[in-house]
């Protein structure tokens, strides 16, 4: 196994591993890698949706596929595994997340215990488009000014599950007029990491977020001002997908977006996520 950091902010390339055999991984070097970089990449690899569960939890329980889910095939055999795709087969969607633009976001985290991890594995991809960008969010706090991080400080966000990241009202939720009536979690804006002890951003994304304890102005004022800082490239590295890549990252300190597409291609990934447990 070679490792090779990503001249960037976060992320490393893993080479000279088939994920598919699980008993022949190290798996304590590959989470010491994951909690140092944030990201890892793996390249060349051929998934099974088991395969996919068997990798993802070398690194804790996994998550069932959320309720949002579009859509589902029988080859899945009630594995904890779900489709992000944009294809449609017989009229229905086989997965979620269509080929629109995902906003910067962190996964589920208008839940009370968010993911851990979150992996997926591209079975196809679009000639073009559909690149994923990941951000540090230890670097974004570490950076942050002196009146922010006051502005911050003992904040909790509380974080909207009635809006999927590309913008879409969540199945069983109506529109949301007011971030303040919105159903979710709430959780501290600053996080601490519970196995490396380091601090980090926690804004989750910004549609519907809200500053609790804050008039709707103030919040969101301090929301742009946040988000404006996160979105600096010094913290970021994109990824542009080939078929047969599998990409974890660390839910806990990493947030992520996604290019658009030509919804005319067809984009297939397989996504697996390790149960977490709540901020603090």
């Amino acid at each position: 196994m070679k490792i090779a950091r990503m001249d960037a902010a976060l992320g490393a390339e893993v080479g000279g591993v088939d994920l598919a055999r699980t008993d022949a991984l190290d798996a304590g070097a590959l989470r010491r890698a994951w909690l140092d970089r944030g990201v890892l990449l793996f390249r060349g690899q051929a998934m099974t949706p088991g395969g996919l569960a068997r990798f993802s939890g070398l690194f804790g329980p996994l998550e069932p596929p959320p309720a949002s889910e579009a859509g589902t095939r029988e080859e899945l055999g009630g594995q904890p595994v779900w489709y992000i795709s944009n294809v449609v087969e017989d009229g229905k969607p086989i997965g979620s997340l269509g080929s629109g633009e995902a906003e910067w976001h962190t996964d589920m985290s208008y839940l009370p215990e968010p993911p851990t991890a979150s992996v997926l594995f591209a079975r196809e991809t679009p000639a073009e488009g559909g690149d994923t960008g990941f951000a540090d969010m230890e670097a974004a706090w570490e950076t942050l000014d002196g009146t922010l991080r006051a502005a911050v400080a003992g904040r909790a966000i509380h974080h909207d599950g009635s809006t999927t990241s590309v913008g879409e009202t969540r199945r069983g939720h109506e529109a949301v007029g007011d971030a303040r009536a919105a159903p979710g979690a709430v959780h501290p804006a600053v996080r601490t990491h519970p196995e490396t002890g380091r601090r980090s951003l926690y804004l989750g994304r910004r549609r519907n977020a809200h500053v609790v304890g804050l008039p709707l102005d103030e919040s969101e004022a301090l929301l742009d001002r946040l988000w404006e800082h996160c979105r600096d490239p010094a913290f970021a590295w994109t990824h542009a997908w080939r078929a047969g890549d599998v990409v974890m990252w660390d839910n806990r300190r990493v947030i992520h977006r996604r290019d658009p597409f030509d919804p005319a291609s067809r984009r297939v990934m397989l996504r697996a996520q390790v149960r977490g447990d709540r901020p603090f």
